[in-house]
């Protein structure tokens, strides 16, 4: 994947992370079928195997991830912006098979906090 720069476009975001989809298996509920995808949810066919809270935790994760990289867009060093911007893939498709609410919440809020603390740094380097 090259990174020339934060296209923000949907292709491009459905390109370098898939439609991640999180799917929760709860402790005793029945294995899917055997070749049964459910990590992954095409375009075509919609977000309907999602749970209401599902939904808007991956609405969550997506806003973060755009909002990471907008703010990526205002690193001034090339290689840096490019280091950064490795590093948030990386970590977003690290954790994109992570199931569990309390996880994905906990995760959402170390990003959050990553990203507050990129600003403040980006912010005291201009002033």
């Amino acid at each position: 994947v090259s990174w020339s720069g934060v296209r923000g476009d949907a292709a491009s975001f459905r390109r370098d992370l898939g439609d991640v989809a999180f799917v929760s298996t709860s402790p005793g509920a029945e294995a899917p079928a055997e070749g049964a995808a459910l990590s992954r949810v095409s375009s075509d066919s919609g977000l309907a195997s999602l749970s209401p809270s599902q939904f808007l935790r991956r609405q969550q994760v997506l806003h973060l991830y755009r909002k990471i990289l907008r703010a990526i867009r205002d690193v001034p060093a090339e290689a840096d912006r490019r280091y950064l911007k490795d590093w948030a893939r990386e970590e977003f498709r690290r954790n994109k098979d992570v199931t569990e609410e309390d996880a994905i919440r906990m995760m959402i809020t170390q990003g959050n906090m990553q990203l507050q603390e990129l600003q403040r740094t980006l912010k005291l380097a201009k002033s």
